[in-house]
């Protein structure tokens, strides 16, 4: 497909390549620490000297990996422009990719490599796809578009705006940020610093997407005290705690798992459950996107533990923490934000897309904290596992929109 860019497509393959080779997923393990793990800061750093050789104002946070960047306005009293990506990729599988896979896509099944392909039957949407140039990994890795394709975007877009001083734009604020994938985002952002009066994450799916809405999420861990004993004497003894953890998750509304949900249903999902005779322990994430719904999913969890206590014997311990909150109410109040960008993915002849977030961003958090923070595409698909793909098209148009946004917003 002809690029019908700004942003060319050389500078944004070579510059994925050399970000989607640094392994920085997110440790769910290590979430007490921020980043969660080593590989972030290496990538934050990279992206701090690339800041800096652009002749950008920068800082590196050296302790949690936050990274800062600023082109000053060459247009006098505007608002200021934040643009966010995460540094991290999902810890649900291996994140190295050294060689990706990069072709023009005729159309078929898309084979990684001997054992697993991108099947035409489980993704219909590679028939709308043919013609584009795609980018996966082997198979044996994610990809790592979720979320690098948004940091290729927002560099490429400092890059052209330099490069073209003509471009009318107030000041550019932009952050890299870690743990998005596991909750913690924005949570540390220094707002001060970022210095923006409005924001966007470049943190979305296919060429389109534009989201204000996201899901309300939650995090639940429940631990089962078994009581073990020898099996050939465990008859009105023994107590499995992982059979406990099994009748609890029957307990669940079958219909509320993530496989049979789409739209605005929320679910319940199993993350994790390990388990001996002795000891259990499941962890959740739950996720709807209106508020009482939200709640009431709490409180069915809730009142399942509370009936197998009383069943057992007080052996399951629930604890469930808060993790975001559906910005939709709060970015209605911002309807200027949310224009600007429709006006800008309009000049730019992309059909929009505005559908809720099956997920969360960092500015979901973030408008909560009193920046309006709305999501925007990248260009990829199947995120958070080894059939991921992103279009170059869509990190180069993405990069063009940043552009455009910045323009509109000086003529404004």
């Amino acid at each position: 497909m002809d690029e019908k860019t700004k942003v060319g497509f050389d500078a944004v393959r070579e510059r994925f390549s050399r970000y989607i080779a640094i392994d920085t997923r997110s440790d769910p393990q290590n979430s007490e620490e921020t980043p969660s793990s080593p590989g972030q800061m290496n990538l934050a750093r990279l992206l701090y000297q690339e800041l800096l050789d652009m002749g950008l104002e920068a800082y590196l946070d050296e302790d949690h990996a936050y990274t800062y960047g600023r082109l000053s306005a060459n247009r006098s009293g505007l608002p200021a422009i934040g643009f966010l990506a995460h540094l991290d990729t999902s810890p649900d599988m291996a994140g190295v990719t050294e060689k990706p896979q990069i072709f023009t896509y005729e159309g078929g099944d898309i084979r990684l490599n001997d054992e697993f392909s991108i099947e035409v039957d489980s993704f219909p949407f590679l028939n709308d796809l043919v013609g584009e140039e795609i980018i996966t990994s082997d198979g044996t890795a994610l990809l790592g578009a979720d979320n690098k394709a948004g940091i290729v975007a927002i560099m490429e877009a400092l890059d052209y705006l330099i490069a073209h001083p003509e471009i009318g734009h107030g000041d550019i604020s932009v952050a890299f940020t870690p743990d998005e994938e596991i909750g913690h985002g924005a949570s540390l952002l220094d707002l001060d610093r970022f210095n923006a009066d409005f924001a966007y994450t470049m943190d979305g799916g296919p060429i389109g997407d534009f989201n204000y809405e996201t899901f309300n999420a939650a995090g639940a861990r429940i631990k089962i005290q078994g009581r073990n004993v020898h099996p050939g004497t465990a008859k009105h003894t023994m107590i499995h705690a992982g059979l406990i953890g099994m009748e609890l998750h029957s307990l669940l509304p079958a219909g509320e798992r993530p496989e049979w949900t789409d739209g605005h249903d929320g679910f319940y999902l199993l993350t994790d459950f390990n388990s001996t005779v002795e000891e259990a322990s499941l962890e959740y994430i739950i996720r709807d996107h209106d508020s009482n719904l939200f709640r009431e999913k709490k409180k069915l969890l809730k009142d399942i533990v509370e009936f197998l206590n009383k069943k057992y014997g007080q052996r399951l311990s629930l604890e469930i923490e808060d993790s975001y909150y559906n910005m939709l109410d709060l970015i209605r109040e911002s309807g200027h934000v949310i224009e600007l960008a429709r006006k800008a993915m309009k000049e730019l002849d992309i059909e929009i897309s505005e559908e809720p977030i099956r997920g969360g961003t960092d500015g979901a958090q973030l408008t909560y904290r009193g920046l309006p923070c709305p999501n925007i595409f990248v260009g990829g698909y199947n995120y958070h596992g080894r059939y991921e793909l992103v279009l170059t098209r869509g990190m180069a148009l993405a990069a063009d929109l940043i552009v455009k946004i910045a323009e509109l917003n000086a003529a404004q």
